[in-house]
């Protein structure tokens, strides 16, 4: 043990003890360097700890993060004037002063009375700070803690914790509110959930907001395009990342007001896209994050659409600052299997413009707007899209290009291997398992792509100019018919520590109550995605932890078990989710086009083959109160805030047992949660040696609960055989998965993902 002698400050030597006893680590080797460094004892602690790190003694992390939580302390109460020995300081004379600096929203002050803050800052809990490994509370704290202009710290974790459970439950009624801000704060703390990036950030500030990422569809008009260069730059000032659906726009060589081949075709416009992202970054922080989708029947999907992130060809035609996605119907899956007697892929494929084949198709919908193939989806026994692209294909006079399927599918599979994009969009199964189809009646695309982290699945379309005039005092008015502009408002459960602790039951329904708050709390800069996120109230209850819950329960990845708990975990979420949202329906009253819809008909929990008794029961109370929200689960990446909750990212396996997590601002040694000799043998095997299959079969068991989609990535070594990659696209695929996220490469260098949608 350390000798007392050796440093003066009595309070590192408990912090030291306190810890090392409780997860007993050996410090002999901590007293010799108090004897030979020169900087303070608190900074010699905290860098040795964060050195002893390792598979051999994970536990070091606790006793950094304990020293890092005194600095903080100490900070604080430097910045506050109080006295440190409290840890927090008196929580109303926080948010005044917050207030009053301008860095907290006055709301705070407005809907609560002082008494009331007293009660809640009386509840807050400082020895849950414990439960912070290292580098879980140094992200908590460099990213999101409440600083003042001068980068000063003065919001500690719990407060933070207290006043998003403030913020989100400010509407409340009067009688209930501090309950559910107590519960909130409840799940909070413990961390058996996190919100959102931009809720964790944001929530009770005056600046910012708190949805993560937005899904915008661009009609086919300079106007279109350029209103929505100007919508993506608004929601990235304010930090959000954005999926923006290109596939109306015509293709290149197309015509413009009838002169033939004057149309640039969607690059052009990409670029534009690129350089809005780098130069409105995100709240100053980082620059934004935009992902762009297109039809693989565009005609420029192989006009430079599949290179675009490339590092190979004309850099006049890359955008390398942007994320790509492919929008695949089923027709191309199967178009690769058709064979010759040799073997050899012979499946054509044809590319249109979608400008031309509105011109020539004369397709309308029941309003005498002209329709293109993206417009329509496959049903199992409605193959709307087959019918519309055999129509289209055997048309004399539309123009097409033709490849052989395997080719094109060839180029996505490069582009991936270099870039990790494209993402895959299964646009057939996504528009089928939509509960909310009956907006476009039964074949008429609803969901034309995903979003940045391909885990969201709502209805979208086009804004569109109706006309412009002069109003009486001479103004310019501009009148637009609002498209549908998603919104992901995403929160997710920590599954180690709300499995183990069995509070599902009870996490969820205050957890859906949070999420469908943030809808009513915030007013988006863009009109119509706070209409839309208004009309359908949809939400995306995720997950983290995935890999650590198999851990704990001594499951390995490989395993039918894994699978099987899946399934069994997932409905159980599913359950709670549906419930929380149809008790938030009798109390508020359910979405605005719950009428018609599948939760109302019952086909929804018909086609999941929910016929248990809680099930049926559960559907009759649907069909008679509503849910809350048209859709209620995603299940996002969760990079940043899984680490703040201490475990595995999102539904990925694990990096490495030990690795060194760095970024711009850092660089340390982090290892598996919860690593013991027993954990080991289940952490073992890592990301890119275990059997991808598996991966996809336990996503496929999670998938059939979800009703949007989950991002998924394909880990894959360097060297992989193309067919081996192909056939775990089709694999994905068969099994209904939704969307897969990136393909990681051993051979690429760390992706930029957005953290807006690490939630």
């Amino acid at each position: 043990m350390i000798s007392e002698q050796l440093i003066n400050n009595q309070s590192i030597i408990q912090t030291i003890k306190k810890t090392a006893e409780k997860y007993n680590l050996d410090t002999v080797g901590l007293s010799a360097r108090f004897l030979s460094e020169k900087e303070s004892a608190s900074k010699v602690a905290l860098h040795y700890a964060l050195d002893q790190i390792s598979m051999e003694s994970p536990n070091w992390t606790y006793l950094a993060a304990h020293l890092y939580l005194r600095e903080l302390y100490h900070e604080a109460a430097s910045n506050r004037g109080y006295e440190q020995e409290k840890k927090y300081g008196d929580f109303y004379t926080l948010i005044k002063n917050l207030t009053k600096l301008g860095i907290y929203s006055k709301e705070l002050l407005n809907q609560y009375t002082k008494a009331e803050i007293e009660e809640l800052g009386a509840e807050i809990s400082p020895e849950r700070d414990e439960l912070f490994q290292y580098i879980g509370l140094f992200l908590l704290a460099s990213r999101y803690l409440a600083k003042d202009y001068e980068g000063r710290f003065y919001e500690l974790p719990q407060e933070r914790f207290m006043v998003i459970a403030m913020t989100l439950m400010s509407k409340e009624a009067k009688s209930k509110r501090l309950d559910y801000v107590k519960e909130a704060y409840w799940a909070l703390s413990n961390l058996y959930m996190t919100v959102a990036t931009p809720t964790l950030a944001n929530a009770g500030k005056s600046y910012g907001q708190l949805s993560s990422c937005f899904i915008d569809t661009v009609d086919d008009s300079l106007d279109a395009i350029f209103l929505n260069n100007w919508e993506t730059a608004r929601l990235s000032k304010d930090g959000g990342g954005l999926g923006i659906y290109l596939g109306k726009i015509r293709a290149l060589g197309s015509d413009i007001k009838k002169f033939k081949g004057n149309s640039s075709g969607v690059i052009p416009w990409i670029r534009l896209l690129n350089d809005t992202a780098v130069s409105v970054d995100q709240l100053g922080q980082r620059q934004g994050a935009v992902a762009v989708y297109l039809d693989v029947f565009h005609k420029d999907i192989m006009n430079g659409f599949l290179e675009l992130k490339t590092n190979n060809g004309d850099e006049r035609r890359k955008a390398h600052d942007l994320f790509t996605g492919v929008s695949i119907p089923d027709l191309f899956m199967q178009k690769l299997a058709e064979q010759d007697e040799q073997g050899k892929s012979i499946g054509e494929w044809h590319t249109f413009c979608p400008h031309e084949v509105k011109q020539i198709m004369g397709w309308k919908d029941e309003n005498g707007n002209a329709l293109g193939l993206e417009d329509f989806y496959d049903e199992i026994d409605d193959k709307a899209f087959t019918e519309k692209y055999e129509e289209a294909v055997n048309h004399p006079l539309l123009p097409r290009k033709t490849y052989r399927a395997m080719d094109l599918m060839a180029r996505i599979m490069i582009s991936q291997l270099e870039t990790g994009t494209p993402y895959m969009f299964y646009r057939d199964e996504v528009n089928r398992q939509n509960p909310n189809k009956h907006v476009r009646g039964k074949g008429r695309t609803s969901i034309f792509c995903s979003n940045l982290c391909t885990e969201i699945a709502q209805n979208m379309s086009a804004t569109k100019i109706v006309e412009e005039y002069k109003d009486d005092i001479g103004n310019m008015v501009l009148v637009r018919k609002p498209g549908e502009f998603v919104v992901c408002n995403l929160s997710s459960i920590n599954l180690p520590k709300a499995v183990t602790d069995r509070v599902l039951e009870r996490l969820i329904p205050i957890q859906m109550r949070m999420l469908d708050n943030v809808i009513d709390h915030q007013s988006i800069s863009v009109g119509q995605a706070d209409i839309t996120n208004k009309k359908y109230r949809g939400v995306g209850l995720g997950t983290f932890g995935w890999h650590h819950l198999l851990a704990l329960k001594g499951i390995h990845w490989e395993s039918e078990e894994a699978v099987i708990l899946a399934d069994q975990l997932y409905e159980d979420i599913a359950f709670y989710a549906i419930q929380s949202s149809l008790e938030l329906a009798k109390e508020k009253g359910a979405y605005g086009e719950f009428a018609g819809s599948e939760w109302q008909t019952g086909e929804y929990f018909e086609r999941k083959q929910y016929h248990t008794r809680r099930w049926e029961k559960l559907k009759k109370e649907v069909a008679a109160f509503g849910v809350r929200n048209g859709w209620l689960m995603a299940v996002a990446p969760n990079s940043s805030t899984a680490k703040i909750g201490g475990s595995t990212d999102g539904i990925d396996p694990l990096y490495a047992v030990e690795y060194a997590e760095e970024k711009k601002n850092f660089k340390f040694k982090v290892t598996a949660p919860d690593l013991t000799h027993r954990t080991y043998n289940y952490y073992r095997k890592t990301r890119h040696e275990l059997d991808q299959v598996w991966s996809i079969r336990q996503n496929a068991a999670r998938q059939r609960h979800i009703d949007q989609a989950i991002s998924f990535n394909l880990y894959v070594r360097h060297d992989i055989k193309a067919k081996e990659l192909l056939h775990l696209h089709l694999e994905a695929w068969r099994q209904g998965l939704k969307t897969t996220y990136y393909v990681r490469s051993t051979s690429q260098a760390e992706i930029d993902v957005c953290d807006a949608c690490q939630s």
